[in-house]
């Protein structure tokens, strides 16, 4: 849980404690708490960072919420210079490995819980891909608990296999930066060119930036070979 904790020393503004910049200014100072920096060197000695939860609430269990919220702070993880495919962590990879309740046609476009490229768009674009991860395709388990015995040892065989060649992935497509006005004065918005080159395409550019079309096929699914 985010905390004053979370940084050595008074704080900068002993009337007002505004945790984000607080907690960069510690980074900067070397005052994080100790906790924190031995996660942020496990991050940056990592090529590639596996994500393993399971799915609840339509999203990451609160202790890794958590964890993500403390460890991937401002001046460390990001900056509104160095964000998404320009963002800190570029060189490395990431991808969710998650367990769901529900079946795969529960996540499908007409299933009951929706789309599941909706659903992983903010884990996927909003933490890893904003942090300038780049995104593998997640690997879903579904719904093990309801598996059989056998299915469940098919499930785990056929992540041992990818594993092996795992960092030779391409992946998840996502609009690059240089298609935005990356300014506060540009809204941060996509340029006007990037909505020509896209007019006449029947689908969206992401999830995300669909433009009111309808969304590519699994665009936070399948890596950009598999599109």
């Amino acid at each position: 849980v985010l905390s004053r904790d979370d940084i050595i020393g008074n704080p900068k503004n002993l009337n007002h404690f505004n945790y984000s910049s607080e907690t960069m200014e510690a980074w900067k100072e070397g005052r994080l708490s100790e906790d924190i920096v031995e996660e942020q060197k496990k991050l940056l000695c990592a090529d590639l960072v596996v994500f393993q939860f399971p799915f609840y609430w339509f999203g990451m269990p609160a202790i890794m919420k958590g964890w993500v919220e403390r460890v991937f702070l401002p001046g460390f993880a990001y900056t509104f210079q160095s964000m998404y495919d320009n963002g800190h962590f570029k060189s490395k990879k990431a991808l969710l490995s998650i367990t769901t309740g529900g079946t795969s046609t529960m996540y499908s476009p007409q299933g009951i819980n929706g789309d599941i490229n909706v659903v992983l768009w903010p884990l996927q674009n909003g933490i890893l891909h904003f942090c300038g991860f780049q995104v593998l395709s997640p690997q879903i388990f579904w719904s093990p608990g309801y598996a059989t015995p056998e299915d469940r040892t098919k499930m785990t065989e056929t992540w041992k296999a990818r594993l092996e060649n795992i960092l030779q992935e391409d992946p998840i497509h996502f609009v690059p930066n240089i298609m935005f006005d990356m300014t506060f004065q540009g809204g941060f918005m996509l340029k006007k060119e990037a909505k020509e080159d896209n007019a006449n395409d029947h689908c969206g550019l992401s999830v995300g930036q669909h433009l009111g079309k309808a969304l590519p096929p699994n665009n936070q699914y399948k890596g950009a070979k598999y599109l």
